[in-house]
């Protein structure tokens, strides 16, 4: 049934405008027929491990290559210390670096989010090289054994909009979260209720200056284009993020006074 609605016509998106605005050229990818964004690569080898450096549309975000496997799969995001605390010793030890305002980790990248452009990558990224080498060298893992992975995927709720839930997370999972992970960042379902999808944006994602422009006029459209029943898109934030933001809002407090 879902697939007899959507897959017919995945192709045609092209059809649609397309913005130029940075953060969400993903859209010219959804095909997987369009160029690629050009990226940045920066590599650097000690240690016997070489990082791999890719930018991403987000110019506050950069994508970090180890070259070994960072998690098992799916996608964590930590947009605050207190997020990391007690949950991933790699994360701590970024969090430590001047400058680092979130990290992201993927299956084979750790995006680390600056806390703003006047913070210079030429001074953040050897710190970064450096905490990622010594933290490989000792051999401990990325999680602690109590810490989860979150793969994003959402068990459809029972109810009378299951069909649309399922289209909604169906677009999702195969157009949109995998061009945005190649991004640095990812999106989670968060719910749909009287016509409106809320997503909680990710990683590079969430501080992306095009952000809010991003959601709309990417994955707003996209959706709408398939989805009839999508009025409209919003982004929010889950309990967890919430309750972090306030806990560094205090701690920021703190150490101003």
């Amino acid at each position: 049934m879902m697939a007899t609605r959507i897959l017919p016509t995945i192709l045609n998106f092209r059809s649609l405008s397309i913005s130029n605005s940075r953060c969400h050229h993903f859209l010219r990818n959804l095909d997987g027929r369009l160029n690629n964004p050009s990226q940045s690569y920066t590599k650097i080898s000690a240690r016997s491990m070489f990082i791999q450096v890719e930018e991403t549309p987000n110019p506050n975000s950069l994508k970090f290559f180890p070259g070994q496997q960072v998690i098992e799969g799916g996608t964590i995001d930590f947009p605050t210390p207190i997020s990391a605390f007690k949950r991933s010793p790699l994360a701590e030890a970024l969090f430590k670096i001047e400058g680092v305002k979130s990290i992201f980790f993927g299956r084979d990248f750790i995006t680390i989010t600056r806390s703003n452009e006047e913070t210079d990558w030429k001074v953040l990224k050897p710190e970064v090289f450096a905490s990622i080498m010594d933290f490989y060298a000792t051999g401990l893992p990325v999680l602690r054994e109590n810490m989860e992975i979150v793969n994003n995927e959402s068990e459809v709720p029972k109810g009378k909009d299951d069909e649309t839930i399922e289209m909604i997370l169906e677009l999702l999972e195969t157009r949109i979260r995998p061009t945005l992970q190649e991004d640095g960042g990812d999106v989670k379902f968060m719910g749909f209720e009287n016509g409106i999808v809320k997503l909680k944006l990710q990683g590079a994602c969430t501080s992306c200056p095009s952000s809010i422009v991003t959601l709309k006029n990417g994955i707003q459209n996209m959706l709408q284009f398939y989805i009839p029943e999508v009025m409209a898109v919003e982004q929010v934030l889950d309990e967890i993020d919430q309750i972090n933001q306030k806990e560094f809002e205090k701690l920021e407090s703190k150490l101003k006074k």
